[in-house]
């Protein structure tokens, strides 16, 4: 399971993939990153590798960095399905992200129906039952449970039972002071902790939930201040953060929730609880103008200070004081009293008037408090064991008890030991908290300046000391304590990894400031350790051997050598790295070829002689070869803009990204997509094929790997309705594994693993199990017919790449799986329409598949006819 707190992180991915950032860092609150580019920077990890070996560039000796637009980010929150439409904006597209316990679950049902047609089924049977009992026999009782309270308290009862060492006295006096609360806080509570935890909700906005008859009293629940046993342990500081956050520490007392009326009392503020068309009629009145919300604001703010309070005598009767004051009245605290005071008395800042008036607009606001909301996030880090999750994590378990479906037969296993102490919790929450600081100035904040770049610096120095301390503890774990395969999931949650991952942030630093000799010393250490991110390693080995060819022969001393003689020293030294890379077990097939590439231009320029030198031709790429398929577009009438005219845009054609239209000619005339029409052809020349985008390889992945994917491995297994090791999409699953998988690879180089198929399908067809990746509709016949067409070689190099990077491998390869019983031969095509072009995930399977010498074609899809249609 991985950190995220992915993406984030998905390292080896040839288009790097943002990671996603932890609750506590309050960023992914509001927001969440997609896919953006990267900084340029050569041999990363999160570089294109591929792009660089097509184009055969030379290696670039400075590194540069391209300006980075902050991409649009997304709420993480499943907007409800009974969200009123006035508050739309409220709710951006959710990215098709999957937390790796939803990954691991089989794919279920989740929706609202789903949900309320499960809980309709099950309820009013026995009012007396207890969570467990809810939960196993699976009865709700309308109106006193649900499926989110439910499993919100199973995630806290659970931590509480075995891992209560991780909370102080405080914390433990909260968990109890949210037992005492009423079902109907606890369901406000729960609804409002899966949607943006820092955004403020209007509680009359709220009353839609069908399961809170009193919404204000429910609310009052929330926000009653609550005292707390005072705890005099200091607080810890960690490396890379000078102090704790405040809005992590509990204070003598505490609320579950704030209102408005305490904490808004500036225009910004309270301009976020309006959409824009609410924010224009409050500008239309007040007589200025602006094209969005910063330019209302700002004429806001001017009008506000210009017009001192003359405002006032525009009111409504509506708006005054004391309508005001009766509605939020009851949902105030008495800490709130000299606030209104000054907000609604004479004594009003500049901005009072207007804030005044939203409040009265959107009434009573409550959004969850900080320092509880951390805690409770805190409880689900341990639970899930990630620190990500979404509705669908606290309701796919449950949902997945009832789906009707076979699951393999695996040992649950759920360690206490993950985190050793309460100490080594909050180190680990603090250090996810800085490499979201590290990743917001170099991924997310545009181009990176000198000052960022120090910020970076300084913290890795911070760091640096740490991890190696840390280092050596894991270490001794390793050898003393972890028994065969459990480190390597386990390490993951030691703040080392997360420490790992900021050192490897910092040598790219280092090299901005041309301190060259320092992040070589960094990279060799990082490369003497085989604890942490084994899937980086091929990229520290590129990295470390271009500053061996490039720049250490003039920053260490000579040794009595000539120059001429330093430099071919030091090409020596990094043609050694190359080798040692490609030898390194646990250096991804992925990095291969362009350390195969620099080993040959090294011994080149060494003069090797012929016989010395190392002969890769076994595994040269080829270019794969293009072919034109002719066939009859279909082309849709755009529909004409308001202004009644088309778009010159819409006239030029299918735009790029744009899925085309086809006609089938080979079978009934109809339409059909490119990648059908293409097949059509292939079918023509004799070949077999599905369109299957990679279904076919996930599909004899799982088969292949059946019994290794469900072996014992602690911590892996939590519940028993998994398809997968829950490490499965994280780079600890082949080496916990390697032995076993290495032991099958060679199986299939040796063609032994051709009845596997028949074996699984035999077991597991009726009721159909689920397996990760594999698709029970494609015809068992077909794929005994394929792994026979498939060599074993080239089967064994495709097996690895998905077990070594099964998550950032899944896409990318090309669209059709096409084999030839009678030649004996399979072979892919990546078909592309007219403005299509190739992503680097695809340009990377293509070397991929090509290197293990399986036949790839670019079928490029020509129109020889245009049809338009209505």
């Amino acid at each position: 399971m991985t950190l995220q707190a992915q993406s984030l992180s998905s390292h080896n991915q040839m288009l790097g993939t943002r990671i996603r950032h932890p609750p506590s860092t309050n960023f992914d609150d509001d927001f969440e990153t997609p896919t953006a580019k990267r900084l340029k920077r050569l041999d990363s990890t999160d570089s294109s590798l591929s792009r660089r070996a097509e184009s055969g560039a030379e290696d670039e000796v400075e590194r540069e960095t391209t300006p980075i637009n902050t991409p649009r980010r997304f709420s993480r929150e499943i907007p409800d399905s009974e969200a009123e439409t006035g508050d739309d904006e409220e709710f951006l597209p959710e990215p098709n992200r999957k937390t790796d316990l939803e990954s691991a679950l089989p794919p279920v049902k989740t929706d609202k129906e789903a949900i309320a047609e499960y809980e309709a089924t099950r309820a009013a049977e026995a009012e007396d039952l207890n969570l467990q009992g809810r939960l196993c026999q699976r009865k709700w009782v309308a109106g006193k449970s649900s499926i989110y309270v439910d499993a919100f308290n199973l995630a806290l009862e659970t931590v509480l039972e075995y891992e209560s060492h991780l909370f102080d006295e405080a914390e433990m006096a909260v968990f109890q002071r949210w037992r005492d609360l009423s079902y109907e806080g606890q369901y406000l509570y729960v609804r409002l902790f899966l949607r943006k935890t820092a955004k403020w909700h209007r509680i009359k906005r709220l009353g839609y939930y069908g399961d809170i008859a009193d919404l204000p009293a429910a609310a009052r629940d929330l926000l009653e201040p609550r005292k707390l046993p005072v705890v005099t342990a200091p607080v810890q500081v960690n490396p890379g953060e000078a102090q704790a956050p405040k809005d992590t520490i509990l204070g003598d007392t505490f609320k579950f929730a704030d209102s408005s009326e305490n904490h808004i009392d500036t225009l910004e503020e309270a301009s976020s609880l309006l959409n824009f068309d609410e924010l224009k009629a409050i500008a239309k009145e007040a007589k200025v103008q602006g094209k969005n919300k910063r330019e209302l604001l700002k004429a806001l703010h001017k009008a506000s200070q210009g017009q001192g309070g003359l405002g006032w005598a525009t009111l409504k009767r509506s708006d005054t004081e004391e309508s005001v004051m009766s509605e939020v009245g009851a949902f105030a605290d008495e800490e709130s009293v000299a606030e209104k005071e000054n907000l609604y008395g004479t004594n009003v800042n500049r901005d009072s008037h207007f804030v005044r008036k939203i409040l009265a607009e959107t009434g009573p606001c409550i959004r969850l408090s900080a320092p509880a909301l951390k805690l409770f996030e805190r409880v689900h880090l341990v639970f899930y064991r990630s620190t990500e999750w979404t509705e669908k994590s606290l309701t796919t378990i449950i949902l997945a008890r009832i789906s009707r479906r076979n699951f393999p037969d695996y040992i649950v296993s759920r360690s206490t030991n993950i985190f050793a102490s309460r100490s080594d919790l909050l180190e680990f929450e603090a250090s996810i908290r800085t490499q979201f600081r590290i990743d917001f100035i170099l991924e997310f904040n545009g181009t990176v300046r000198k000052d960022g770049l120090q910020v970076v610096k300084d913290t890795f120095e911070d760091v640096y000391p740490r991890w190696k301390v840390i280092l050596q503890e894991e270490q001794r774990k390793e050898d003393r304590v972890y028994e065969s395969g459990e480190g390597a999931y386990l390490r993951r949650f030691s703040p080392a990894w997360v420490y790992t991952r900021i050192v490897h942030k910092g040598t790219y630093v280092l090299g901005r400031f041309k301190e060259h000799e320092r992040e070589h010393l960094v990279l060799t250490e990082l490369l003497d350790q085989h604890l942490f991110h084994a899937a980086r390693r091929g990229a520290w080995y590129q990295r470390k051997a271009l500053l061996e060819e490039h720049y250490m022969w003039a920053l260490k001393p000579d040794e009595g050598r000539s120059e001429e003689a330093q430099k071919k020293h030091w090409k020596k030294l990094a043609l050694q790295t190359c080798e040692d890379g490609l030898q390194d077990r646990e250096c991804h097939i992925i990095y291969h070829y362009d350390l195969q590439k620099r080993v040959m231009k090294l011994e080149k320029a060494l003069k090797v002689v012929k016989r010395e030198q190392h002969d890769f031709g076994h595994v040269l790429l080829a270019k794969p070869v293009e072919r034109n398929v002719e066939g009859i577009r279909i082309e849709k009438e755009h529909t004409p803009s308001r202004n009644g005219n088309r778009r010159d845009s819409d006239a030029a054609g299918p735009r790029r990204g744009c899925k085309t239209i086809w006609v089938d000619e080979r079978e009934d005339g109809g339409e059909c997509s490119v990648e059908a029409m293409c097949l059509g052809w292939y079918r023509d020349q004799g070949w077999k094929g599905y369109h299957s985008e990679g279904g076919i390889v996930r599909t004899l992945f799982g088969f292949l790997f059946y019994d290794i994917l469900f072996t014992y491995i602690s911590n892996v297994f939590q519940t028993p309705y998994q398809t997968c090791p829950l490490d499965l999409h994280t780079d600890a699953f082949y080496p916990s594994r390697a032995s076993e998988i290495n032991h099958r690879l060679n199986e299939i180089c040796n063609g032994a693993e051709s009845n596997r198929h028949h074996e699984v399908n035999d077991c597991d067809k009726e009721p159909p199990t689920c397996i990760v990746g594999v698709d029970w509709s494609f015809d068992i016949d077909d794929l005994q017919e394929i792994v026979k067409c498939f060599k074993g070689e080239a089967l064994a190099i495709v097996c690895k790449v998905m077990a070594q990077e099964y998550h950032q491998r899944g896409g990318g390869i090309p669209d059709l799986f096409l084999w030839h019983p009678e030649n004996g031969e399979v072979m892919f095509s990546e078909v592309k329409s007219e403005n299509d072009r190739l992503s680097d995930t695809q340009r990377l399977w293509i070397h991929v598949l090509t290197g293990a010498g399986i036949k790839v074609e670019l079928c490029n899809a020509v129109a020889k006819e245009v049809r338009t249609q209505r």
